[in-house]
């Protein structure tokens, strides 16, 4: 389905209060977990959580940190990384932290 905004929203506005109240709080538990940077696609990096516009897996990154690598280590060995993707990488390993923990077990990277 594709719909402009403004006719998902003129239709939401005709929905009785209850509805309203609905559909609010389902599109508010949908944003909750939205991780700005981050990206999902099943074509890429086999689905894991990964960098926008990049192949880079949050759990690589974040895999790397553990080891002890710096933030200053990591832009230098990823030219296309910018300081806010690594704090978007890290918000998102830090809300995620057993998806991290299975990613990095699975690929056996314990950098």
């Amino acid at each position: 389905m594709t719909a402009s905004f403004d006719a998902i929203r003129d239709a939401a506005l005709l929905l009785p209060k209850g509805d309203q109240m609905r559909l609010q709080a389902v599109v508010a538990l949908e944003v909750v977990d939205a991780h700005p940077g981050i990206d999902f696609n099943d074509r890429v990096c086999g689905g894991s959580a990964r960098i926008v516009r990049t192949r880079i897996p949050v759990w690589l990154l974040e895999s790397l940190r553990r080891g002890g690598r710096t933030d200053a280590e990591l832009l230098a060995a990823y030219p296309s990384l910018t300081a806010e993707d690594l704090a978007n990488a890290w918000n998102y390993a830090r809300s995620h932290r057993d998806e991290m923990d299975r990613e990095i077990a699975a690929n056996g990277d314990d950098s």
